[in-house]
């Protein structure tokens, strides 16, 4: 077992990330590039991570998730990495707040496709290359799949299946060089809320995108299937899920509506 972040990620050849030109995306392939510079590291999505223009390792393949053709690309560019494990990161993924369906109907239709459905997509299609060579499926879940999230339903509703499609994909893969990782973030100090309608709120129990990526390595180096990193997460997390759900629902929708909302409009 790697006993390091260095050798968690100098255990793979080829890292493909999804989302990574911002936030926990870009973390990821800041911390790839410093820990593991021979990798070959592929980036999905729109733009590119501007940040590391210039690093030869790392090849940006503009993609929009919602889109199959766009998916597909990644095959050809992971035909022609060396040999050796793969470590797929499903990260691509955006939220929006307010009672549904605002701020309108397309863009919760969008994050059904950007959350779930091109994951899916993506991990299907590389998935049989994925196996011949050994590696990690991780998934970038969160803490607010755990229960109904009122004002955010259709975001949480998405984490939701991406934690249990990825906890079940891992028994499937049992017995496989291959292994799913969900990780479960809380809130993540990074340009999320913004994106999401809520100004610049900030959480002040949020973790830095680092500290959540280094949790997320060592985890898929100990064949982990969940993780949630720090430990007031873990304990919230414990709580929430032993709840009858629709305890659990009015439980959140208070929390969002005093915090969140009023927050965004502050």
């Amino acid at each position: 077992m790697p006993s390091s972040l260095s050798e968690a990620f100098q255990s793979y050849s080829a890292v493909i990330i999804t989302g990574g030109s911002s936030g926990l995306g870009r973390a990821f392939i800041r911390n790839a590039l410093k820990m593991h510079p021979e990798a070959r590291i592929c980036n999905l999505s729109r733009t590119a991570p501007e940040s590391f223009s210039g690093e030869k390792s790392l090849q940006h393949i503009p993609c929009d998730l919602a889109r199959e053709t766009e998916v597909d690309q990644v095959n050809a560019w992971l035909e022609g990495t060396p040999h050796g494990r793969v470590l797929l990161i499903n990260n691509s993924g955006f939220g929006a707040y307010g009672p549904f369906p605002e701020p309108n109907l397309s863009r919760h239709l969008e994050m059904i496709d950007v959350n779930i459905r091109g994951l899916v997509h993506l991990t299907g299609r590389l998935l049989p290359r994925i196996r011949e060579r050994g590696g990690v499926v991780m998934t970038i879940a969160s803490t607010a799949g755990f229960q109904p999230m009122p004002y955010t339903a259709t975001y949480a509703a998405t984490k939701a299946f991406v934690l249990h499609w990825t906890l079940a994909l891992n028994e499937e893969l049992r017995g496989t060089s291959v292994r799913a990782l969900a990780v479960c973030p809380g809130p993540v100090d990074t340009n999320f809320f913004r994106a999401g309608g809520m100004g610049d709120v900030v959480p002040p129990w949020s973790m830095t995108a680092d500290a959540v990526v280094a949790a997320a390595m060592r985890a898929a180096a100990r064949g982990r299937a969940q993780v949630t990193p720090g430990w007031k997460n873990r304990v919230v997390g414990a709580v929430v899920g032993r709840l009858p759900k629709p305890f659990a629902a009015r439980i959140a929708a208070k929390f969002v509506a005093r915090f969140r909302l009023n927050k965004a409009g502050a």
